[in-house]
């Protein structure tokens, strides 16, 4: 073999040992270092691009090296952290609610809380916990990391926030850390959970879960939700109860079905969820599945007398700004620690509640009238030039009546619509089907039950209230008098989108049930709560510029100050159209079914409304300083269910002019007291107020002429002398007598324009029957009628002014 040394070879071919050469072979050479490379063992220098990828060996390496790292880290954290005593959440810190002024208004972090031992929660009631939140808590693991990634990626998509968390990481975040969505927290509750999974039971961890969650209502834990929502001991709760609580786990805010009628129906699949999965665990037979009704929480709940009277209402609705805003979420602010300066006026919240007392509440007779029982009452204002919300009335105390009914909003809001159709008719310069500009003097057929021009839908014909003829009637005097016929016209000449949108504009929001673009709307459909009415009647006292409402005037929190949203005002229809409307509304109050308010004597604008079967009434008002709306309901105590108001405080209809207009006088009157008088300051297009142009052939229809031409000259002769000196005798016996058998024979000959143009004076007196007003002046003693989407009025309180 040749002494001379090997020649080294390239690192591509590895380190494997050579083969010994054969004895006698040659040594390498000039010839042999030429050669090419035996088969098998060629090696390429890589090129190009290749030369930036990693080899596989890089890859498996990098790999392994992770792995490594994770694995040490996953080990140095669970050898670091160990299991916390209980958290401050477990000590909870209250929050604090302040007047505008800074006078204390409440707080709400008196937790409400009694631990009880599993063994006191009956075992359909665990699973239906199980079944909503981690239906394989007893086999899994304390974590589950798939469904952590899963959570991960949904927030990140945008899909909305995800917990991704077990029963057990879940109780960790509430007994033993806090509610920051931080990675550091999430890091310490994911060693804490696995320690804590191997230390402890699981019975243990779930017994503790059911003592720590937040179910709503100011109740923590199983025990405290089953008073809160169903008055019962836990060990009492149906499976149907059980599963609402549990749905309630999810959004406790948003699934009470009775602060938020309106998110029933989410309510109501969650818990069908809930069920559905026990049925699939085979925790409950499918046979006992179908037979459950979903168990509607209790009205009047059992809770904290630190929130009771008002203040509760006022609580709940700054936590609502606040979650619907996205300022705080719902686990920030249940951990308590904010100092929250609202906008309530401390004396207009007092006026409000004396001003329910004296009108309503102590009227009320509930041993005599059963129906008295029954009746609600709600209201808000509004400072028109910030949006700042003064006053809440929410119910006769937070502690017996649950329901917020300043915010609720499952009641309709009836003819308070009728000033949105008038906004966009002025806005929108429409006009009618024949061409004519609608303006408040334009000349429309008031004819009760007159099938709607123009509408390509189904046929809609609604009628005037006791079904009087107007005959030819001028848009002021139809919103005086509350024509539906007359509304329901001109929101098809409008275009009914255009009404919505304009509705919207002003302040309802978008997602009011039942709003939408139907001829309708005219007549108050949608079921707004009274704060969203406030919000739309305070962007026309502010002469169209609309601002979105507050409830907060500061946040605080460990001593900073949290941003609030900046409220920024824009003008969403013109102010001509605003101020217009504005000056139709004045002679609602002053002519008109809204005369009642009146008496806050102050210039007002306003407008009455009726729920469909008398469930409602509405008076929603302004003067240029506060808007304010004001709404009596009707509401079984035992049921929850609405129930309309024939009957009751003795009367026998209720109406918008009557008790609610009373309302807004007193809390008004009392609210600016001191304030100097001010006046509308409108700018009204010229022409708006011209003498009508002739108005159109309207067919007669059984006798129309006569009463055109006789109602219109009776109306101004007789109204002038009869009204006056008949008003406080004729109008008990002629408006029972003469207005029943005229309004009948008469009514579709002299009653078409006598109703309309006595109802402002002998129509005071008649307005039980024929006139059709709402004797919103007081007058005579029983609550007057008035043409009001065919339920409201009823004219029982006719009479003097």
């Amino acid at each position: 073999m040749s002494d001379e040394p090997r020649e080294q070879e390239g690192p591509q071919q590895g380190w494997a040992p050579r083969e010994p050469e054969p004895a006698g072979a040659p040594g390498p050479g000039p010839e042999s270092a030429s050669a090419p490379a035996p088969k098998g063992r060629k090696n390429r220098k890589r090129t190009g691009w290749r030369r930036a990828l990693p080899t596989w060996r890089m890859v498996l390496g990098t790999f392994l090296l992770l792995c490594l790292l994770i694995g040490g880290a996953l080990v140095a954290g669970y050898m670091l952290v160990d299991i916390p005593p209980a958290n401050a959440a477990a000590t909870a810190q209250t929050n604090v609610y302040l007047y505008a002024d800074g006078k204390p208004l409440a707080r709400d972090g008196d937790v409400n809380r009694e631990n009880i031992p599993l063994a006191q929660v009956p075992e359909n009631v665990r699973q239906a916990v199980l079944a909503a939140e981690d239906r394989d808590f007893y086999s899994e693991s304390a974590v589950d990391p798939k469904a952590m990634l899963r959570a991960a990626w949904n927030t990140v998509t945008g899909k909305g926030k995800q917990s991704g968390s077990t029963i057990t990481q879940q109780y960790v975040k509430n007994y033993y850390l806090n509610q920051d969505q931080t990675i550091g927290r999430k890091v310490k509750e994911f060693f804490i959970a696995i320690k804590l999974g191997r230390e402890v039971s699981k019975d243990d961890i779930l017994e503790g879960y059911l003592n720590t969650s937040y179910f709503g209502r100011n109740a923590y834990g199983i025990s405290a939700a089953a008073h809160a929502y169903y008055d019962k001991k836990p060990e009492d709760l149906t499976t149907a109860e059980g599963a609402y609580l549990a749905t309630l786990l999810n959004s406790p805010s948003a699934y009470d079905v009775t602060a938020h009628p309106e998110n029933k129906p989410r309510a109501v699949a969650r818990w069908n969820y809930v069920l559905d999965g026990m049925v699939k665990e085979k925790w409950l037979a499918p046979a006992d599945r179908a037979r459950m009704k979903f168990p509607d929480p209790e009205a009047e709940a059992g809770t904290s007398s630190g929130l009771s009277g008002q203040r509760g209402y006022l609580v709940n609705a700054v936590k609502d700004y606040l979650l619907a805003n996205e300022i705080v979420d719902e686990d920030e602010l249940k951990s308590g620690g904010y100092r929250i300066t609202t906008t309530i006026d401390s004396d207009q919240q007092d006026a409000f509640v004396k001003a329910v007392d004296d009108q309503l509440m102590s009227k009320l007779d509930k041993d005599a009238r059963k129906i008295d029982r029954k009746v609600r009452a709600g209201g808000a204002a509004i400072d028109p030039a910030t949006g700042r919300v003064t006053a809440l009335y929410g119910g006769i105390d937070y502690v017996k009546q649950f329901t917020n009914n300043a915010t609720r909003r499952d009641y309709q809001a009836g003819s308070t619509f009728k000033a949105f159709v008038l906004a966009s008719a002025f806005d929108n310069d429409s006009t009618t089907q024949d061409g004519r500009p609608i303006t408040p003097n334009t000349i429309y057929d008031g004819t009760s039950g007159r099938p709607v021009q123009g509408w390509n839908g189904e046929r809609f014909a609604p009628e005037n209230e006791d079904h009087v003829d107007y005959g030819n009637i001028t848009v002021r005097t139809a919103a005086e008098k509350s024509v539906n016929s007359v509304f329901a016209q001109m929101a098809v000449d409008v275009g009914s989108d255009k009404v919505m949108d304009t509705s919207i504009d002003l302040g309802i929001p978008r997602t009011t049930p039942g709003l939408g673009p139907y001829p309708s709307i005219s007549l108050g459909t949608p079921t707004a709560s009274v704060l969203d009415v406030a919000q739309a009647y305070a962007t026309l006292a502010n002469h169209g510029r609309h601002g979105t409402f507050a409830l907060v005037d500061k946040l605080e929190k460990n001593g900073k100050e949290i941003a609030l949203p900046a409220r920024d005002t824009e003008q969403v229809i013109s102010r001509a159209a605003a101020d217009t409307t504005t000056s139709v509304l004045q002679s609602v109050v002053d002519a008109g079914t809204g005369s009642a308010a009146l008496a806050a004597g102050r210039p007002a604008a306003g407008k009455t409304g009726t729920a469909e079967e008398d469930k409602a009434a509405w008076f929603a008002g302004y003067t240029p300083e506060l808007a304010t709306v004001v709404a009596v309901m009707g509401q079984d105590p035992d049921t929850a269910v609405q129930t309309p108001l024939y009957g009751a405080l003795g009367q026998p209809r209720m109406n918008g002019g009557a008790y609610p207009a009373r309302i807004w006088a007193q809390f008004t009157r009392t609210a600016l007291a001191g304030k100097p008088v001010q006046n509308f300051d409108l700018e009204i297009p010229s022409g708006s107020e011209e003498p009508p142009p002739p108005p159109p052939t309207i067919p007669p229809q059984d006798g129309g002429t006569e009463g055109t031409d006789e109602g219109r000259t009776q109306g101004q002769d007789q109204g002038q002398t009869q009204g006056t000196d008949q008003g406080r005798t004729q109008g008990q016996d002629q408006g029972q007598t003469q207005g029943t058998d005229q309004g009948q024979d008469q009514g579709q000959t002299q009653g078409a324009d006598q109703g309309p143009t006595q109802g402002q004076t002998q129509g005071q007196v008649q307005g039980q029957t024929n006139g059709g007003t709402d004797g919103g002046a007081d007058v005579a003693g029983q609550d007057g009628g008035q043409g009001e989407d065919g339920s409201e009025g009823g004219g029982a309180d006719a009479g003097s002014t």
